[in-house]
């Protein structure tokens, strides 16, 4: 028997608890959704300011660059005056792409590449230099899956002209 006032079955209060919880972490989804486009942009930002400060400084001190490329770094395949061009023009140009958002699964996946080529080439890392260049890499990895999100030209040219 049932009376007002009195408590409520066991399983009703469960169903109520669970229900509230449920409503809950959908609010909190949504809540983390609206702040997607912030985040990929804080990362793209975070990575890309990484590779274009070392390019800054390797055209600050060319010479000093060079010279690191002749005795240091062992880039396979490329003469050390070539590889320095590269490097160099990969660190001030993909980055610039990848804060703007333009080109940016494939300008990501440059610096993924470059970053690996980085670690293979330098024998004298040293443990917390793999460790930088593991997290910019995990970093780069997820704008390259994830992709630009929504504060990035590829989604202003995607809305603009979407695809067939």
């Amino acid at each position: 028997m049932h009376y007002a006032g009195s408590m409520p079955p066991a399983h009703a209060t469960r169903a109520g608890l669970r229900s509230r919880t449920v409503a809950r972490v959908r609010a909190a989804g949504r809540g983390l959704q609206t702040l997607a486009p912030a985040i990929d942009l804080g990362v793209r930002l975070f990575v890309a300011s990484v590779f274009f400060k070392s390019g800054l400084t390797k055209i600050a001190t060319w010479s000093s660059t060079l010279s690191l490329f002749e005795n240091e770094y062992a880039v396979p395949l490329l003469p050390p005056e070539v590889a320095a061009y590269l490097g160099t023009g990969v660190e001030l140009l993909f980055p610039v792409l990848l804060v703007i958002g333009l080109g940016t699964r494939f300008s990501a996946f440059v610096l993924f590449a470059f970053n690996i080529i980085a670690v293979v080439s330098y024998p004298d890392l040293g443990a917390v230099g793999l460790r930088d260049h593991q997290t910019w890499g995990l970093l780069l990895l997820v704008t390259l899956l994830h992709g630009p999100g929504k504060l990035s030209l590829d989604h202003l040219v995607a809305r603009r002209f979407p695809a067939p």
